[in-house]
């Protein structure tokens, strides 16, 4: 637990450091967001309706900034290495590496949404459902980035590579974390929010496992 806890603690202090995590993601995430409304024009009423599915977007193309370091860091500099040697095996590792990249990346986020929601004229109503679905639906972006990332770890540059694999499989986040804002906005049920904390909880499981092997598969370990 403590080589768990001292891996999480490493990354988190690293992330700042570098200015990859909560600064350029959330900077990003406000940027897109704010861009959004000069291409749709001055209509608040759809700009409202579609503020759910604009902030999601935003925020799953903010969490695919850091991914490619998530690894590929260690990687280089042999820390890789260390940690397949290590007495904490790798879905640990992995596990702890996914922790901090949300924390550092996903929960700003979350925190900086309410903001942009009323930036894009969200719906007061909606709030709730924008902060939960952000909440319970980022840990599985940075899960299932986290898979792309060890899949890419040995790929000079595969930024473009990682961003056309992790895209694809975030897709049903994406439909039902807007879907569940849209829900809350027109009082129709929770059932996208359900499906969303479904497939979160599944990410969030299985991918420490898929991304150990992804790193067995690059360092040998």
């Amino acid at each position: 637990m403590k080589a768990f806890v001292a891996l999480l603690t490493r990354d988190i202090r690293l992330a700042f450091r570098a200015g990859g995590g909560a600064s350029l993601a959330a900077a990003f995430f406000a940027l897109v967001s704010s861009l959004v409304p000069f291409g749709v024009g001055a209509d608040l009423v759809l700009l409202g309706r579609i503020a759910g599915g604009i902030l999601w977007v935003s925020a799953a193309l903010a969490a695919l900034l850091s991914l490619d370091r998530l690894f590929q860091a260690d990687f280089e500099d042999g820390s890789l290495d260390v940690l397949a040697l290590s007495p904490l095996n790798l879905e640990a590792a992995s596990a702890a590496k996914i922790l901090a990249h949300w924390i550092t990346t996903g929960l700003p986020l979350v925190l900086l949404s309410p903001v942009l929601g009323l930036l894009l004229n969200l719906p007061t109503r909606a709030y709730g459902a924008l902060i939960a679905s952000l909440a319970i639906g980022t840990p599985a972006l940075s899960g299932v980035g986290a898979i792309g990332a060890a899949l890419t770890l040995s790929v000079r540059r595969g930024g473009l590579i990682l961003a056309l694999i992790v895209l694809p499989l975030i897709t049903p986040a994406l439909i039902f974390g807007a879907s569940a804002v849209l829900d809350a906005m027109e009082d129709t049920g929770r059932g996208a929010f359900l499906f969303l904390a479904a497939f979160s909880v599944a990410a969030v499981a299985l991918s420490p496992f898929a991304s150990a092997a992804g790193v067995r598969l690059n360092v040998g370990g």
